[in-house]
């Protein structure tokens, strides 16, 4: 869905119609199997099927949020990286950066699910958390504050707008540093602690999880070249919402 996205906004504004988006999806399923081959087999033809027919609904669910002949998005899936004051290095890839006429920034970001309405409120302070990371990033890489994050969730058709302020990203960045100082600090002593949620359910590492009765397998320790200068050491934005 995210692929057939970028593809409809490198076409001429005028054809971005939801027929021609609908016809995108199937070859965005093409260059994700010729990039990583091994997929093919892994879904069955009816599951396959199952699977570009919700791409498709999750679209046309696109187009009751936004008409994309109306406007050109500065970049789709752009590559951002940065390095902090403290040496922390954040990198992402972010769904889509409008700019306005007047220059004011707008960072969007898609979502193919819709949050149960009892888990709503900690489900978008997560997704923020990922919006906050890309706005100091840009902040920060070209010394220009973001006037607008917003959430699309295709799903249920919801628009989550938030306006940061600099004060708020300032701290934000504090925040940054300070969880990757963390990581260091647990990748030295490996000391990586269990943080149960209903996401257990669908982890593939249970049997080795403490909160599960398992025993986690021998810590191999921390690369000595992640350091703060090594450019594989990096606090990287996930693409949805964190655990």
């Amino acid at each position: 869905m995210h692929s057939a996205l970028e593809q409809l906004y490198a076409l001429p504004a005028a054809s971005r119609g939801p027929d021609t988006a609908m016809a995108l999806v199937t070859p965005a399923w093409d260059r994700v199997v010729d990039a990583q081959p091994e997929l093919a087999a892994e879904f069955d033809p009816d599951v396959r099927a199952a699977l570009l027919e919700e791409a498709r609904a999750l679209l046309s669910g696109y187009y009751r949020l936004e008409d994309p002949t109306r406007f050109d998005p500065q970049s789709c899936e752009q590559r951002v990286e940065v390095e902090l004051s403290d040496g922390t290095l954040l990198r992402g890839f972010v769904d889509r950066i409008d700019v306005a006429p007047t220059g004011e920034l707008r960072v969007v970001d898609y979502k193919t699910g819709k949050a149960p309405p009892a888990a709503r409120e900690l489900a978008e302070f997560k997704a923020m958390f990922q919006m906050k990371f890309y706005a100091v990033a840009l902040l920060r890489s070209r010394d220009v504050m973001p006037a607008r994050l917003r959430l699309l969730y295709l799903a249920d058709g919801q628009v989550l707008d938030y306006t940061p302020d600099l004060d708020e990203l300032l701290r934000f960045e504090k925040t940054l540093m300070a969880i990757w100082r963390a990581i260091q600090s647990a990748g030295a002593t490996g000391d990586f602690r269990p943080h149960p949620s209903k996401l257990c359910n669908w982890c593939a590492h249970r049997q080795h999880c403490p909160e599960f009765g398992g025993t986690p397998p021998a810590y191999p320790g921390w690369p000595e070249k992640l350091d703060d200068g090594d450019p594989d050491a990096t606090l990287q934005a996930p693409e949805e919402p964190a655990a």
